[in-house]
């Protein structure tokens, strides 16, 4: 049996030093875990990872990926409507199933439950109306 200080694993629970006896596999976790937090602290300052232009307001994610520009947005939004268009073009369940899938993120079991109809169906449906898509935008590029 070992004894372990509770205010140096707890300190903003434990102003005072607690003293408690533990196992010998529970002192061995928590000499893992301290080896562990010393490891990686070490691979961080040896590959200059601790230093960090980000603090909360984006700096990092501004650097690393550029703002699109208005040319960007434009062709962004016309290939969303001219796709948005080409589903619409569908069959009504396929439309209704792929617009489901990949415009409101449910899953193809969600779909299936929803109209109380068999996986397969849906997952199959889907997949010609993929297809299909594949087909119109196959000359767009």
């Amino acid at each position: 049996m070992q004894k372990i200080n509770l205010r140096e694993l707890y300190p903003d629970i434990y102003k005072t030093d607690t003293y408690l006896e533990v196992s010998d596999e529970v002192q061995e976790v928590f000499l893992a875990d301290k080896r562990a937090e010393a490891r990686h602290l070490r691979q961080m300052y040896n590959y200059k990872a601790h230093y960090s232009l980000d603090c909360d307001n984006g700096i990092e994610k501004a650097v690393v990926q550029h703002p699109p520009t208005p040319e960007e947005i434009l062709e962004n939004r016309q290939l969303r409507d001219q796709l948005y268009a080409a589903v619409m073009a569908l069959p009504d369940k396929q439309a209704k199933w792929i617009y489901a899938r990949f415009y409101l993120g449910m899953t193809v079991k969600e779909i299936a439950q929803a109209e109380s109809i068999d996986l397969s169906w849906v997952y199959k449906s889907i997949k010609r109306g993929l297809k299909r898509l594949g087909k119109n935008f196959k000359n767009f590029n």
